[in-house]
């Protein structure tokens, strides 16, 4: 059925409706009518609706797409307008208006790509898959984004938003492959790596006659030393990376490389050899680069990097301070008041067994060797990979008067004060239900510590329920370690009277005789990770706050007789830019008194941005290896936001977060005191994934019960 199109008119007073922040001030809908009503109906319903849509996020952005929509019509068909709309609103969630307007803008140049994705592959598609191949390589974790360029400023990767080079959607994405190696080689084989006092790459580059010429030269040398590094430790990758270089077509060497060329695959050549030989090769021709080879971008490398040296150095002396306070010599330090001498810390170089040639570091603390944990090995590894070694200040434990804060260090809650409130933060998408897509990076998440409250709320806790503890111990022991008897077995502790009696009435009857006629005690073990995720907005004032904290205290004198693996971390915050995860226990920590300070400490805060939270606890909950994981969430109330995160908005992120945890082998569980919930907790959790505590002060020993349930 063939629907009339509307009127100038129609459309002009439609938009003047949907546009006015827009149009009161500068410009008139009468144009933008004119030039709608000459497309179909269904074309002009279209564009309505999403003009609807970008209004909510911006009145510009919205007349900047109705300004460009016929056009889109005549040059692409309905599904890559709407690739160019979320494109474009993608953009804008990232970098402001003024480049989401210039992405509207590039309509011609859109559509002339969107005409080649019959064979081309877009980063989106396999950005996960990336990042998880070069995290499987070696090396810090590493983020992949879409740009302009291709380079790494060591932290990220910045690929192409879309190749087509290559006539197989395969072939593109090896070559997305063979980049996304090239850029990792970068980070971990050194190429920003030089002598400790030795000027940065970009001091260095810039002293040369030719700066551009010196920097690709220096390019084209490195590239050369990597695809050896690579040739060696990982063939097969470097087998792919040819091939793709293959299709491209081949990269020839002048006749003058060719002592370069040797030298620079030799096993020990590092960054210095590169740099050693730009001035030999400086007037020489540069061969053409590779197709994987992208651009180097040193002034990028060189910020972040300092960056992250000013803050990996205060993490390492602050895991120093703790691993002394955990030793002889650290507890002696606390008593007397005198700092821990530097010189007992030291990093030893051990020969590596699997890379003959090369070294791994130990940590050594008063001439022993220390095991750290994992956390401060990663931190440890991730200094090397930028230095080569860890400097001596580095093993300076942060010790009382050994190390003390500098005037312009942050705490965790004041950098949101500043400009650069992400630095050092995480970033997480947000689903936009009525775009269908996520706004990327459009939440800023900062962990941080609960302030501890030196206060006796868990032994006032403990004494208030004296009187039901023996039986809440008792029920939890019963879970732990339980044997179980296994039957029909073929060999085992005794005999299965039930199938020995089965067995001979068969074997009468002709059969052949079971093998299996023993039972078997196995017992049961227990392989739980629990995250608990503790709502700390502003509504839970008062009786709410309270029956939170009595909660916690009695799961975890529970989860301590059953052995479960646990962590607990409350969330607040206000507004995207701001949203606050409070760490009270994690995994690797014993409860003990810290623990019972920061569950004492636990206030309200701000408001409930949920979807933000439960993918950083995801995230948290990936990096521990256990049978079964839980994520329970205690609150009083709906996903809420002072910017706009509430109702459909808020529930439909959340929603769309917890279906990201079960796709992660997760299972989320809602506890809540809500009388609202029915209305909208099924839809985000299902129907049986939540439970409602009508009466807030039974809500301490409702939650073990429904652990206990849960886990059973």
């Amino acid at each position: 059925m063939n629907l009339i199109p509307l009127t100038a008119a129609e459309l002009e007073a439609r938009l003047d409706e949907a546009l006015d922040p827009v149009l009161s001030s500068r410009r008139t809908a009468a144009p933008l009518a004119r030039a709608l009503a000459a497309i179909e109906r269904s074309q002009q319903g279209f564009v309505l609706r999403w003009v609807d849509i970008i209004t909510k996020t911006n009145a510009e952005m919205a007349y900047q797409f109705a300004a460009r929509a016929p056009e889109a019509f005549r040059l692409m068909p309905l599904p890559a307008i709407e690739e160019w709309i979320i494109q474009a609103m993608d953009v804008y969630d990232k970098q402001g208006l003024y480049p989401g307007c210039s992405a509207f803008g590039r309509l011609q140049a859109f559509a002339a790509e969107t005409a080649e994705t019959a064979h081309s592959m877009a980063l989106e598609e396999i950005r996960h898959v990336l990042e998880l191949f070069v995290q499987g390589l070696a090396g810090r974790p590493l983020n992949v984004e879409a740009a302009a360029d291709t380079y790494t400023d060591t932290a990220t990767l910045f690929l192409p938003a879309r190749l087509s080079r290559f006539a197989e959607r395969h072939d593109n994405f090896r070559l997305y492959k063979a980049m996304a190696a090239h850029l990792w080689a970068q980070t971990w084989y050194g190429t920003y790596r030089l002598a400790p006092g030795a000027p940065s790459l970009a001091e260095i580059l810039p002293a040369s006659s030719n700066p551009e010429k010196a920097l690709r030269l220096f390019h084209a040398l490195e590239t050369v030393r990597l695809n050896a590094r690579i040739g060696r430790e990982l063939p097969g990758l470097y087998r792919d990376m040819q091939q793709v270089q293959q299709l491209s077509g081949e990269v020839r060497y002048p006749a003058t490389w060719k002592q370069a060329i040797q030298r620079l695959t030799d096993p020990k050549a590092t960054v210095s050899a590169s740099l050693m030989l730009l001035p030999t090769l400086h007037e020489g021709e540069i061969p053409m680069p590779f197709c994987f080879q992208g651009v180097l971008l040193p002034d990028r490398a060189r910020q972040t990097m300092q960056e992250r040296r000013t803050r990996e150095k205060e993490l390492f002396r602050g895991a120093l301070t703790q691993w002394s306070g955990e030793t002889v010599q650290g507890k002696h330090a606390a008593e007397t008041g005198t700092p821990s001498n530097s010189r007992q810390y030291a990093i030893e170089p051990v020969p590596d067994p699997d890379h003959p040639g090369q070294f791994i570091f130990r940590l050594v603390l008063a001439g022993q060797p220390v095991q750290p944990l994992a956390d401060m090995r990663a931190l440890m590894d991730s200094i090397l990979q930028d230095l080569g070694q860890i400097p001596e200040d580095y093993l300076v434990a942060a010790g009382v008067g050994g190390y003390r804060q500098q005037a312009d260090e942050k705490r965790p809650e004041d950098v949101w004060k500043g400009t650069y409130h992400e630095e050092g933060a995480f970033l997480y998408n947000e689903w936009d239900h009525r775009r269908s897509h996520y706004r990327k990076h459009w939440c800023v998440l900062r962990e941080i510590d609960v302030h501890p409250a030196r206060e006796p709320f868990v032994a006032h806790t403990l004494n208030k329920y004296r009187g039901v503890l023996p039986q809440l111990r008792k029920t939890f022991e019963a879970l732990r370690g339980e044997n179980k008897l296994l039957k029909k077995q073929i060999n085992g502790d005794d005999v299965d009277f039930d199938t020995l009696v089965e067995a001979r009435a068969d074997m009468q009857s002709g059969m052949e005789l079971s093998e299996r006629l023993f039972t078997k005690l196995q017992k049961f073990e227990r392989d739980i990770a629990v995250m608990f995720m503790v709502d700390m907005s502003g509504s839970t004032k008062g009786w709410i706050n309270d029956a939170e904290r009595a909660s916690l205290v009695l799961l975890c004198e529970a989860l301590e007789i059953l052995g479960d693996r646990y962590a607990i971390y409350g969330f607040s915050g206000m507004t995207r830019k701001r949203c606050e995860l409070y760490r009270i226990k994690r995994f690797d920590e014993p409860y003990g008194e810290d623990v019972h300070q920061r569950i004492a400490g636990i206030r309200p805060q701000d408001y409930t941005r949920m979807g933000v939270t439960i993918r950083h606890l995801t995230k948290l909950l990936n990096d521990v290896e256990a049978r079964t994981k839980l994520l329970i969430t205690l609150s009083d109330g709906k996903p809420d936001d002072y910017d706009g995160y509430r109702g459909e908005y808020g529930i439909e992120d959340t929603r769309m977060s917890l279906i990201e945890a079960k796709r992660a082998g997760i299972h989320p569980f809602c506890i809540t005191i809500d009388e609202a919930a029915r209305d909208y907790l099924p839809h985000m959790y299902g129907a049986v994934n939540w439970t409602l505590v009508d009466d807030v002060r039974k809500l301490p020993l409702k939650v073990s019960d429904i652990y206990r349930r849960l886990t059973l």
